[in-house]
């Protein structure tokens, strides 16, 4: 069997198996995209077809430009990421005051400034009520909502939480997209421009993306525009259902509220591979694109973290620079191996879709390997019990990520929406969850006395409650 018949056979079973409407996938290998297929439709309803311009949410794939033009203003000598936030921030504070002047812009960029997951991303996100879906579905306003629809709200709010950092700035990742939210008015204090204008005339328009950008209202005319799905969870079998507008928010932008198509995310890539030069523009130095892809800080046991991207470490003996998104009417996948100079990328129009696995069986096809293969598929390494029962608890963050772990027959089991899931420990510590058609690596956080303090999963740190 041809390895792509292979992989599409697989992405239609995950289609099937998750109720994706629909979803694109392609390989480039520089400027000639090398392999294409779409799968289902952008609009289920009018059987809309997919193609390489329809543009679909990329949520955190939002990260990586908004790094492109943290760099570009640091080339200038407009910013120096090594300097306080608060240089660029004056408002910006929390309760720890001594720790304060030790976070810099590049903590922010690397998730290590020690701020913990906090709920911020909720209360920023807006839209207009929906009057024609397909259920009459109110949406609820999170516990405690307070409004977060401007930078300063959003300082605001950070201040109000009391909050404690986690450690040290620098010293350990938990995924922050309250950081990157603030790091879009670092951009608009420094350059004078606010931040949608500052990347639609430095980086959109001279990378050449035609159909990249943060509001529907900007795409004019164009129609070309996937549907927004969002999913009413059953007993039975979930409720699938379009709505009108695109979740937003103003405040978050710079964290994960752009819109984009294959075409475009595949020649932003070449960004990377180039050196920071696209069709004879130079967009960022060689220095800079090789500060966004060096490994600053470890975000969990096998992956690093540059500036907006995530390093797997030993990717089939290669480094692969990539990044997720995803909110509830996206799922996206965004991967460069460069000394390959390939690049993917995948898409769809709801959440819950394996994009980060659909990637990795696309480039299984492509390389000819085995469809099934995983970096990740390593001998697991026996845990004492006592070990176990110290792990075992309720863990829990502020963002409202709950993860249980408990030990049952000797094994350790992670639960997810009321299943267990088995762990595997791969060294002390150091376990992965096969979960989402992948595996999902995690760490176990211990004290000086081994009891387990907290919990590194999905790139967060959450603590452990009872």
């Amino acid at each position: 069997m041809n390895q792509f018949t292979a992989f599409e056979e697989k992405t239609n079973e995950f289609l099937n198996k998750y109720q994706i409407p629909g979803c694109i996938v392609a390989i480039a290998n520089g400027e000639n995209i090398v392999y294409e297929q779409t799968f289902g439709y952008q609009n289920v309803e009018e059987k809309r077809l997919i193609d390489r311009n329809t543009v679909y949410g990329i949520a955190s794939l939002t990260k990586s430009f908004t790094c492109v033009a943290i760099m570009q203003l640091y080339e200038r000598g407009k910013i120096n990421i090594h300097e306080p936030i608060t240089n660029y921030l004056p408002s910006f504070s929390i309760k720890q005051k001594d720790k304060l002047p030790q976070i810099t812009v590049h903590h922010f960029m690397t998730h290590s400034s020690g701020l913990p997951p906090l709920p911020s991303l909720d209360y920023a996100m807006v839209r207009k009520r929906n009057e024609a879906s397909m259920i009459d579905h109110k949406e609820e306003q999170p516990e405690g909502y307070v409004p977060v629809d401007s930078y300063e709200e959003l300082i605001d709010y950070i201040k109000s939480l009391d909050i404690e950092l986690l450690d040290n700035p620098g010293n350990l990742f938990s995924y922050s997209n309250d950081a990157y939210g603030l790091l879009g008015a670092v951009i608009e204090n420094v350059s004078g421009e606010s931040y949608e204008d500052y990347l639609e005339k430095y980086v959109f328009t001279p990378c050449g993306l035609q159909h990249t950008h943060f509001t529907i209202a900007e795409y004019g005319d164009y129609h070309n525009i996937s549907t927004c799905y969002e999913r009413l969870e059953q007993e039975e079998q979930d409720i699938i259902y379009p709505v009108q507008d695109w979740w937003d928010a103003p405040a978050m932008r710079a964290t994960g509220f752009l819109k984009s198509t294959a075409s475009d995310m595949l020649k932003y890539s070449l960004l990377f591979l180039n050196d920071g030069t696209i069709n004879g523009t130079k967009i960022l130095s060689p220095e800079s694109v090789k500060q966004m892809t060096t490994p600053h800080i470890e975000m969990d046991p096998e992956n690093n973290y540059g500036y907006g991207f995530g390093l797997v470490k030993n990717y089939f003996g290669e480094t692969l620079i990539q990044h997720g998104g995803g909110l509830q009417s996206v799922a996206a996948k965004f991967g460069i191996l460069k000394d390959q100079n390939l690049s993917v990328i995948v898409l769809s129009n709801l959440t819950g879709f394996p994009a980060a696995r659909v990637m990795e069986l696309a480039l299984n096809a492509y390389f000819n390997r085995h469809i099934d293969a995983h970096h990740l598929d390593v001998p697991s390494v026996p845990v004492p019990i006592s070990w176990m029962e110290k792990y075992a608890g309720f863990y829990q963050s502020d963002e409202g990520m709950d993860v249980k772990l408990t030990k049952e027959d000797n094994e350790l089991y992670f639960h997810y929406k009321g299943e267990p899931y088995p762990i595997k420990f791969i060294r002390e510590h150091v376990f992965l969850v096969e979960i989402d058609e992948g595996y999902e690596p995690g760490e176990v956080i211990v004290d000086e006395n081994g009891d387990a303090v907290a919990v590194s999963l999905y790139h967060r740190i959450i603590k452990k409650v009872t």
